[in-house]
């Protein structure tokens, strides 16, 4: 009965343990240089419940995404949030980007960003430090693309900038 005891024990032990949930935090960013339109359009991919924590935190702790409650201020948070933690500097030059909007797909939130007049992109320097502020472990993954060249980041805390530099 004692080794049944133990076996059970050490069965339940192993399944208990393999329910545990380890967070992941990532957000992925994609630049695209459109050469034709002189603009570099930026799409952010956020788990939603890691922004909407954020907004709680920094704005408004009644902020609820994804729903019928979701407050009107919710795009003004997020223009301000990522104006404060997303720099984009486009041939040594710093570029400042218009908030066009976010939708919801699944558990993600996918801002819409824009850089109008930007007439070639040899260099391009980001810092994106989203959610960094809140989440320890948090990892921002950059994917650049101009023409058929493709170029990525993986930006996190202490380490939240860097320069990628594409033929002319």
């Amino acid at each position: 009965m004692k080794r049944i005891a133990a076996l059970f024990f050490i069965a339940l032990s192993f399944m208990l343990s393999s329910f545990v949930v380890h967070k992941f935090y990532v957000s992925v960013t994609q630049i695209e240089y459109k050469e034709e339109q002189q603009s570099l359009q930026i799409i952010s991919r956020i788990f939603i419940d890691d922004i909407e924590d954020l907004l709680k935190e920094r704005y408004n702790s009644s902020v609820v995404l994804n729903s019928d409650q979701e407050i009107p201020e919710v795009d003004e948070y997020l223009e301000k949030y990522f104006n404060q933690k997303l720099s984009i500097s486009i041939n040594a030059k710093e570029a400042s980007f218009t908030f066009i909007g976010k939708e919801y797909e699944d558990d993600l939130m996918i801002c819409y960003l824009e850089i109008e007049n930007v007439s070639s992109l040899v260099a391009i320097e980001i810092s994106n430090q989203i959610l960094m502020d809140l989440f320890e472990e948090q990892q921002n993954i950059v994917h650049v693309k101009k023409e058929n060249q493709r170029k990525s980041l993986i930006l996190e805390k202490g380490r939240d900038r860097g320069v990628l530099k594409f033929n002319k």
